[in-house]
């Protein structure tokens, strides 16, 4: 599902606009972002959590020349899924 798809949903099942629930959909994204950026956690209860962490330096390899390279400490956005959710997907078979 993508953003369009899931703006039509929201909108068929709160009866909302497109407008409204796309205007709310990219503020949620905003205040998310804008929370983690400055390091705080965001928990949706039954959704999930989403919260920073920082992946090491460490040591690379440039795949183009095989040169070793030195790849900086950086931050990385990460997500667990909360109890519901889980519950929810948990008898699903892919493939």
């Amino acid at each position: 599902m993508n953003k369009g798809e899931l703006i039509n949903e929201l909108s068929e099942e709160t009866t909302f606009s497109k407008m409204d629930v796309t205007r709310v959909l990219d503020s949620l994204t905003r205040v998310v972002s804008r929370a983690l950026k400055k390091g705080e956690k965001v928990s949706i209860t039954g959704f999930g959590s989403f919260w920073i962490s920082c992946r090491p330096a460490r040591k690379g390899i440039n795949p183009a020349t095989k040169e070793r390279i030195d790849l900086p400490e950086i931050s990385i956005p990460r997500f667990k899924a909360g109890k519901s959710l889980r519950e929810v997907v948990r008898s699903v078979r892919l493939g």
